[in-house]
């Protein structure tokens, strides 16, 4: 039996809505030897840049994604790490993924590092802080901040029954050029749409969100409304620190105006009456200028990787 004291405190999340996964995987390095790297990683796994959207705005529009990707992803981030999945149509090895995912969990939590679990908690990306033998259960964070217990033979198979666990296992030498250099191509791959997802994703998100609070709207949708801006706009606040602390002045200062930008939308709507129509054109407004910062954004980094290609 293990157990380990974890939390979100000091995780950015200015809107409450910071995507779960992002906020999980901040936390999970915050708590461990590589806490320098906790605000960094949600930018150089390119998730401060990543933006996807159910045609309808259910908020499952944010978990249809390429999880085996995670790894890669985070190792962009100079960590090493684990991954262990099992998705849709992958019952005949259900119980064999469960029991790696399981000696995977305990590795990590031995070596004091919590692990990031899909479905913990609610159905959302989680924590898992500790295990018991004897008892066969796992202490779980949920990203609401509840702590609770999940049996064993649970994990994967909640209410949404696919199993997804990503632990950090240490550091790698990889130069921070490097690193840099990946994190821009990671984010223009996604804003450019060449990565897999069914919904709409990247900077194709703008203008059919934007719609929503034109043409589309629908007071029903205001909730599913407040979680995008909140969602998307607490991510680009990693997408500017990142650069603000490597110094990358110009794109700091885009992905400064960018993040300030949803952010504000965020706060119009919660303050706000969303069935009021210059209320709503005052978010598009404030949308449509971080979509035209973004767009400045993608050619910055489209011309620093074309100069470093050169030298």
């Amino acid at each position: 039996m293990k157990s380990i004291n974890v939390s979100f405190e000091g995780i950015q999340d200015n809107t409450g809505y910071l995507f779960s996964f992002a906020k999980c995987l901040a936390a999970a390095v915050k708590n461990s030897p590589y806490e320098v790297l906790a605000e960094d990683i949600v930018a150089t796994s390119g998730f401060a840049f990543r933006m996807w959207m159910a045609p309808d705005l259910c908020p499952s529009g944010t978990s249809i994604w390429s999880f085996d990707d995670q790894k890669p992803w985070v190792q962009n981030g100079g960590l090493h790490c684990n991954y262990t999945g099992r998705y849709w149509g992958q019952e005949d090895i259900e119980e064999e993924k469960q029991k790696e995912a399981l000696a995977q969990i305990k590795a990590s939590i031995n070596r004091g590092i919590p692990a990031i679990s899909w479905d913990t908690g609610v159905p959302e990306w989680g924590l898992i802080t500790g295990y018991d033998d004897e008892r066969q259960l796992l202490d779980t964070l949920a990203i609401t901040g509840a702590r609770e217990n999940m049996e064993y033979k649970l994990l994967g198979k909640r209410e949404i029954p696919i199993l997804s666990v990503l632990t950090i296992e240490g550091r790698t030498d990889k130069e921070q050029n490097q690193i840099i250099r990946d994190t821009l191509q990671i984010a223009l791959d996604h804003l450019e749409g060449k990565e897999w997802c069914d919904n709409i994703k990247g900077i194709e998100v703008y203008p059919t969100f934007i719609s929503f609070f034109g043409k589309d709207f629908n007071p029903e949708i205001a909730w599913n409304l407040e979680y995008y801006l909140g969602t998307f706009g607490g991510l680009k606040y990693f997408a500017w620190k990142f650069f603000q602390k490597y110094g990358l002045e110009a794109l700091s200062d885009c992905y400064q105006r960018v993040y300030e930008t949803w952010d504000k939308a965020f706060q119009v709507k919660a303050r706000k009456d969303l069935t009021e129509r210059p209320v709503r054109e005052e978010i598009s407004a404030l949308l449509k200028t971080a979509w035209e910062e973004e767009e400045k954004g993608m050619e910055l980094m489209r011309k620093y990787l074309k100069i470093r290609s050169t030298q």
